[in-house]
Parts: structure tokens; C-alpha cells; sequence
């Protein structure tokens, strides 16, 4: 079992009525409701809460991308994962950096996306784990004007010019469809051999889990949607694999699921349900149906699948979502640590996935009580978690070489920095 944390960088300081008022993404009227200082403060909170979690033991710090959003305030991960590779190169800690969220159905800069995971990659001396999602559709045609019809002809083709830029020997010439180059010739390139580890992280989409399988990737999906949503889309990923002859390797799947960790249940659910509500109702709550489906963004079988996904989830049923629906659902896993260590075990054996991302700040969640949850889940859950899974004889050709080696001891999930 592999253990990352994820980080978003919400503003966390977002008025009451906002999920009433305001879209969570390119019309939030930034002016009006931003205070400078405390968007300085957010920033420094999510760089020091990748660190912490970094020295609490966890095997890859991650990161994702969303432009012109309140809830996520990264539009390049690459600028925030690069300070975290230096400074967990300083202090000798061997995690993994996971920038999660490239979206390459939007990027018009293709070769600029190869070189700075090249850089983090060079920089953390081989500890880069590339996420490649196709992109939200509301990013990639409202926030960057790029057609949906588009979105996903631009991913297949950036990703495979990409893949040659870090793997050709010689100089090459590129004429794409929408990119076109007289020469290629990447400085740098990344350290790991042929590429780093490439993960893909969808929602659900037939041809998203064929053309993972095909290629040989990772597979990420979120937890947000509930259990049942989660069960439905790893369950049709492992189908996919049987049919297409290809093994069912747990170690090339992996679960974003929110966790919220106190000494008791009540505590648990008493201190972090206002965070929580924050960000379900003003995220992805005052996002709505319009933005996230967007017409000619997904083909016919992925919209027929999103029709028939179980739960009777919807984006615009979050504006009134409260945290007993949230952890009924399983959109949620809050509770004492051996309410939290139990329905994870539970949760992980039923979707066959080997590596958990685990989001520990939620919405407006300080950064003393986002260090306390990730200090109770490395101290009290991890362990159990990754003896529950110790044993795995499967290859794993999902995660970066030098780590493999260097994964922290169930004894001991706690890693020693150097000083």
C-alpha cells in the first residue's frame, strides 16, 4: 500500500451566501472577496502542510492543477511541487512528487509541460510521478478557449509528444495536428528511465480506461462521489482489464478519498464537518452541471456511463450538502482512528486499489488541525493499512525505481529528516 498526500490550496476565507451568489470558478469576483494578506497565508499553509505531511512518513506528496478557482488556487503545480522537491532534497527525505494534475487536453505548450517535470524530476534526483488528467471541461474551454470537441484529441497528441521528447535519442521533428515543431530537443530530461511513472486520473469514461490499460499507465479516480460511484468506476476498470486479457494489478490503481481523524467519532465529526461543508458546497457545489458537462467534451459511451453512474450523485445537489449525508454516502470517511482504519481497509479491498491519496485539508480547514489530522492518520492509520497490504507479490511498474528502496517501514512511519 502506497500512501500519498493531496493537496489542494483553497482560499479559505470565502463569505457564507457564496455557493448562493457566486460560481466557484472564472466569474467569482475576485476583488470583492479576496483578502491579500490571507491569500499570502493560504499559500504558505499548503506549502508548510506538503512538508509536514512529507516528514510524517508519506510516500509521495501530490498536487493537482485548476485555473481561475477559489476552491484550488494552483494553476501550475509544477511551481509548488519544484519548492517541495528542493526542500525534501535538503532535508534527505525520499518522497515521491506528484504533480496530479497537468491537464494536457487544454495545454497549448506541450514541450513547456516536458521540461519542468523533466526539471522536478532532475531535481528530486528521480522522484517524479506524472499525472496526466485530460482536463475539466470548464478549464479547458471556458478558463483557456479550447473547443471541447478538442479536449481530448489535444490530450491523445500531447501526451505521446511528450513521452518522445523524454525518451528520443536524437533530435526529431514534430507535426502534429496541433502542435507543430521543426525541432525537438527537451533540456533537460528526466533522470528516470525510459519516463517517469505516468498515472491518469478520471472520472469513469470507457475510453479513458481502455487507452490507460493499452498504454500501460496508472489509473486515479475520486472517492467524492461516494462509494457506490467509486465501486461503479473501478469495477468497470478491472472489467475492462479482464476482457482486454491485461492483469488486475492493484498497484496500477488508486483511490482520492477525503479523511477527516479525531480520538473519537463525535470529535471527528464535531471539529471538521463546518471545513467539510465549506468545500463540498462552495467547490464543487457552486461549480453546477453546466460547467463540469459541457457539450462535445465527452463521447457517447463515457455520457451514456455518466447516466447510469449509481448513488443519484449530482454536482448541483452539493449546495446543501451536510456531513452526515457526506460520510453516508462515503464521500467522507470521518471518525475515530479505528472507525477510520476499518472503513478503509473495507474500501480498498472492494475496489482492488493498492494506493490511497489521501485528502487531509478540506476546504477552509486551518493548518493546525490539517497537521493534526495528517499526524493521526500517518501515526495510527498508516500502519494498519500498510500491513493490511504487506505481502503483495505483484510488480509494480507505477512508481518511481529509487523509491521502492526507500519506502518507509510499517514500524516506523514516521522518517527521520536530516538536520
Amino acid at each position: 500500500m502506497r500512501l500519498t498526500y493531496f493537496q489542494q490550496v483553497p482560499y479559505r476565507h470565502l463569505p457564507p451566501n457564496f455557493e448562493h451568489e457566486y460560481s466557484s470558478v472564472v466569474t467569482t469576483p475576485y476583488r470583492k472577496l479576496v483578502d491579500d494578506r490571507r491569500l499570502v497565508a493560504d499559500y504558505r499553509d499548503a506549502l508548510d502542510e506538503l512538508l509536514f505531511a512529507a516528514r510524517e512518513g508519506f510516500d509521495a506528496v501530490a498536487v493537482t492543477e485548476h485555473g481561475q478557482s477559489s476552491y484550488d488556487m494552483v494553476p501550475n503545480p509544477d511551481l509548488i511541487l519544484a519548492a517541495i522537491a528542493y526542500a525534501t532534497a535538503s532535508e534527505g527525505i525520499d518522497v515521491g512528487i506528484y504533480p496530479i494534475g497537468r491537464s494536457l487536453g487544454k495545454t497549448r505548450e506541450p514541450l513547456r509541460v516536458a521540461e519542468e517535470l523533466a526539471m522536478i524530476d532532475c531535481m528530486s534526483d528521480g522522484r517524479l510521478i506524472a499525472g496526466f488528467p485530460v482536463g475539466l471541461p470548464y478549464d479547458a474551454s471556458i478558463n483557456n478557449g479550447v473547443p471541447q470537441i478538442e479536449t481530448r484529441a489535444r490530450f491523445d497528441e500531447n501526451l505521446r509528444l511528450i513521452t518522445k521528447a523524454w525518451t528520443a535519442d536524437d533530435i526529431f521533428a514534430w507535426n502534429g495536428r496541433y502542435a507543430q515543431h521543426a525541432v525537438v530537443n527537451i533540456w533537460p530530461r528526466p533522470v528516470q528511465s525510459p519516463t517517469p511513472p505516468i498515472w491518469i486520473t478520471g472520472s469513469g469514461s470507457p475510453k479513458t480506461m481502455e487507452f490507460v490499460l493499452k498504454q500501460g499507465y496508472g489509473f486515479n479516480s475520486f472517492g467524492q462521489m461516494g462509494r457506490k460511484g467509486a465501486q461503479a468506476t473501478f469495477g468497470k476498470l478491472w472489467e475492462t482489464a479482464d476482457r482486454s486479457g491485461i492483469a488486475v494489478n492493484p498497484n496500477r490503481a488508486g483511490l482520492v478519498q477525503c479523511i477527516c481523524i479525531a480520538e473519537t467519532d463525535a470529535e471527528a465529526e464535531r471539529l471538521y464537518a463546518p471545513h467539510v461543508e465549506y468545500y463540498f458546497r462552495k467547490a464543487s457545489g457552486a461549480l453546477g452541471n453546466d460547467a463540469m458537462n459541457l457539450p462535445g467534451g465527452v463521447e457517447l459511451d463515457g455520457l451514456k456511463a455518466a447516466m447510469r453512474a449509481p448513488g443519484g450523485f449530482s454536482w448541483d445537489m452539493l449546495k446543501g450538502i451536510t456531513m452526515k449525508q457526506l460520510m453516508g454516502m462515503g464521500s467522507v470517511i470521518c471518525g475515530s482512528p479505528s472507525t477510520v482504519r476499518e472503513q478503509l481497509r473495507d474500501l480498498v479491498d472492494a475496489l482492488g486499489v493498492a494506493n490511497v491519496l489521501a485528502m487531509l485539508q478540506i476546504g477552509s480547514m486551518p493548518r493546525e488541525l490539517t497537521e493534526h489530522n495528517i499526524r493521526l492518520f500517518m501515526r495510527e492509520v498508516a500502519p494498519c493499512l500498510r500491513a493490511h497490504s504487506k505481502g503483495s507479490t505483484m510488480p509494480n511498474d507505477w512508481w518511481p525505481e529509487r523509491l521502492k528502496a526507500t519506502e518507509s517501514s510499517e514500524d516506523s512511519p514516521v522518517r527521520e529528516t536530516a538536520q
